[in-house]
């Protein structure tokens, strides 16, 4: 026995030293194998495992913010953005948010320095048993993948990338030497704060103050603890664990959130059965340029925007600009309301007075044959099935005429119905269209801006896009041009029909609007005031149109006026947005101030990196401004075509200016008010000039367009928070040369009746468009 010991140890003894020198060998080498690997990958050696990140990426780690639009009174109106992330800062999280992260999805995120031994080690050992203890990547893991995009493909051209297998390796590898970068380059809760402003939390929301917008209409320092947790719970999986699709998902989900909290000790056992059975309760509300205040607005500040972005190396949509507008919210709030209130009226009204019938028209008030037909070749739908078809028109009709589910507006809510797309057109063809525009005449502020009637279903911006006939509301820049050539606006004029010749040898003879003739006198200011078509025949006959052109093209009209005697009467297109700035020059005593919508642009930082001032035109004399304002009074009074609206249906009392107007056969209903620190306008009518109220009592401007000004007004009046001013519109400093007291001034002055005279006698060969 004793030899046979001793001839076993000495074995032993040589044998062991070998394992353990073996053991150390493959321990050194695989660490050093390791070592040289994890190098390899982080200089892309020989072009193996693509690139990583440089790093002055990593120093400036980018990500898409939106940029986000301000009213004057600082409250958001919208955001650009191609993904919908605003950035937020740490002290704005609430803790049950960090909480329930930390406990959630990487609980020792504080001790580690981006990569978790334990965590691996967890998840190596139950692949290895083949059941699942949860992931192994930190937060600083899956910052650096989602920020620097570890898995996509401008990262993941290498050599070794494509063979099965290595291509996971390979990343997690990338993840692992990014993560560590950060730790080294950022505090914890820097980490912690680009993860949460970067995530994608599903519809839409990317980014923790998106998310709890979108879920919850909350701030996120505002979210209870269960609502936190529905949040934390979309990191595992937005789409399968949202609670708008997949609420018993998310709840289900939630409660594992809320029970790890319990489990490390950031919430009560007792707290935790009281909200496990809670349901879900969400405020839903996806950002998009569909919803929200001043939509219209929005759409036409972008066409701006994007350009001054191109012309200063900027991204709209990525850059996180913070954008200040001059839109007040109170106040576009209250023209939205007004437009709402109004046109919902009137389109019951139209849908009536067309029952039965279909509204497009010609003058003879026949329907117009093939309209639909003719109106649909307009369409993005019919250029997509020409091209798809080749111009083939019975396939192009077989799916033109086709029923399809659809959505359609109404004002009582959207609708889904089964309607074929010539049908849907016929359809939105019923309806009316409106726009209107408030402005500080001083300043050019635009303060509020509504382009129709619902801008998801009704894309066209009728403010500035849109031009149309302007009517009677033109007339007061024919007025301006006679007081500059030496009329007043206690001038008087004989009510009778004038003709004008034209140079193809025809007659010019306007109507009034009952098509009758006074044959009283009339001054200038009550000619204004009750739309007298003759008196405007008379006063462009004797200026020539030639001149009405450059008195409004110096006040701001952009398009092309036709020179022709029928311009008085308002038949060449003009926008909206050009007549409230150009009504702005007689209240700002004869200085145009170019309609303005943007005040600053700040960089994400905060840096003004824009400011912008409008234009100005020193276009009227005071005294001349001051006399229009005068002249514009009269509508407002007795005998003027808004006094009734404004003061009795809408109780405005203080002094106001007002013009209203109508095209031939009330294709378009327009009315401009001013106040001294608001002009407004809005237009009413139908989406193509064929479609209109058949009768003057219906489409009128005063009954058509006022009622959305008169609203409005109201509305501001009654805010106590605006500095809107009831005041008299300021006089002069300099005292007028002309009395505005006609019982005086008129005292001894005959009225010039040479014109009338010359052409009372005279055919009438061509009635053209008779204007109100």
């Amino acid at each position: 026995m004793t030899t046979r010991q001793k001839t076993v140890e000495p074995q032993k003894r040589s044998y062991y030293p070998k394992i353990a020198t073996t053991l150390w060998v493959v321990f050194l080498g695989g660490f050093a194998t390791l070592i040289l690997y994890i190098y390899a990958v982080s200089i892309n050696f020989l072009n193996l495992f693509g690139e990583l990140p440089n790093m002055r990426t990593l120093e400036n780690p980018k990500s898409a913010l939106s940029s986000e639009l301000y009213s004057a009174d600082n409250a958001i109106l919208g955001k650009y953005f191609r993904e919908n992330r605003t950035p937020i800062e740490y002290d704005d999280l609430p803790e049950n948010f960090i909480n329930a992260l930390i406990a959630t999805e990487d609980v020792r995120f504080e001790e580690h320095s981006g990569i978790d031994p334990e965590a691996m080690a967890r998840v190596a050992g139950s692949i290895m048993i083949g059941s699942s203890k949860g992931g192994g990547s930190t937060l600083t893991q899956q910052l650096a993948k989602n920020l620097f995009k570890t898995r996509g493909e401008d990262l993941n051209n290498g050599v070794l990338n494509d063979v099965p297998g290595l291509r996971t390796l390979i990343h997690k590898t990338k993840e692992w030497i990014m993560a560590v970068k950060l730790e080294k380059s950022y505090t914890k809760k820097e980490i912690m704060l680009m993860y949460l402003n970067i995530f994608e939390f599903g519809s839409n929301a990317f980014g923790v103050e998106s998310a709890a917008k979108t879920f919850f209409n909350k701030k996120p320092i505002d979210l209870e603890v269960h609502e936190s947790a529905v949040l934390v719970g979309l990191f595992k999986n937005p789409n399968f664990y949202s609670p708008k699709f997949n609420p018993e998902n998310s709840k289900h989900r939630r409660n594992v959130v809320m029970s790890q909290m319990v489990k490390y000790g950031f919430m009560t056992e007792e707290e935790y059965q009281q909200l496990k059975e809670k349901d879900i309760k969400l405020d839903y509300r996806v950002e998009n340029q569909n919803v929200g205040l001043a939509p219209y607005f929005r759409t036409e500040a972008s066409k701006f925007l994007q350009q001054w972005c191109r012309e200063n190396g900027y991204d709209l949509y990525a850059d996180g600009l913070k954008i200040y507008t001059t839109i007040d919210s109170r106040m576009q709030k209250y023209a939205e309301q007004a437009m709402e209130e109004h046109m919902k009226a009137q389109q019951k009204l139209f849908f009536e007075h067309w029952k039965g019938r279909n509204p497009w028209i010609d003058r003879n008030n026949q329907e117009i044959k093939n309209f639909p037909e003719t109106a649909i070749k307009r369409t993005d739908r019919y250029r997509r099935l020409n091209a798809r078809f080749d111009g083939n028109q019975d396939s192009i009709n077989y799916y033109l005429n086709k029923k399809i589910p659809m959505t359609i507006f109404s004002w009582d809510g959207e609708k889904d119905v089964v309607m074929s797309p010539m049908d849907s057109l016929k359809y939105y063809k019923h309806f009316l269209q409106a726009g209107f525009m408030a402005m500080e005449p001083q300043t050019g502020h635009i303060k509020a801006w509504v382009g129709g009637v619902n801008y998801k279903h009704f894309k066209y911006d009728h403010v500035k896009q849109g031009a149309r006939q302007p009517g009677s509301t033109f007339k007061p820049f024919l007025y301006t041009a006679a007081i500059e050539n030496g009329y007043y606006p206690c001038y008087e004029v004989i009510d009778t029909q004038v003709c004008i010749p034209l140079p193809d040898g025809n007659m010019w003879c306007p109507n009034n609007a009952d098509n009758k003739y006074s044959g009283q006198k009339f001054t200038l200011r009550k000619a204004l005031a009750e739309s007298v078509n003759s008196i405007s025949a008379y006063l462009i006959n004797k200026l020539g149109a030639e001149t009405l052109v450059q008195t409004a093209k110096r006040m701001g009209i952009s398009t092309p006026l036709d020179p022709t005697p029928s311009l008085a009467l308002g038949t060449s297109d003009v926008t909206l947005f050009d007549m409230v700035g150009a009504y702005g020059t007689f209240v700002n005593g004869g200085t145009w101030v170019e309609p303005n919508f943007i005040t600053r642009i700040e960089d994400k930082h905060g840096n003004v990196i824009a400011d912008f001032a409008p234009k100005t035109v020193e276009a009227l004399s005071e005294e001349t401004a001051y006399l229009m304002v005068h002249m514009l009074k009269a509508a407002a009074e007795p005998g003027g075509t808004a006094y009734y609206g404004l003061r009795h249906r809408n109780g405005l009392k203080n002094e106001m200016g007002a013009k209203t107007g109508t095209t031939q056969n009330q294709s378009d209903a327009w009315f401009m008010g001013i106040t001294p620190n608001l002009v407004a306008g809005t237009w009413v009518g139908g989406e193509d000039r064929s479609i209109h109220f058949r009768t003057i009592a219906l489409g009128q401007g005063n009954k058509l367009a006022m009622p959305v000004y008169g609203s409005f007004m109201q509305k501001v009046y009654a805010d106590k928070s605006l500095d809107v001013s009831k005041a008299a519109f300021p006089k002069p400093l300099t005292p007028l040369s002309v009395e505005l007291d006609c019982a005086k001034y008129n005292q001894g002055v005959r009225v010039d009746s040479t014109m009338q005279d010359e052409f009372l006698n005279l055919p009438t060969q061509i009635d053209f468009d008779a204007e109100i």
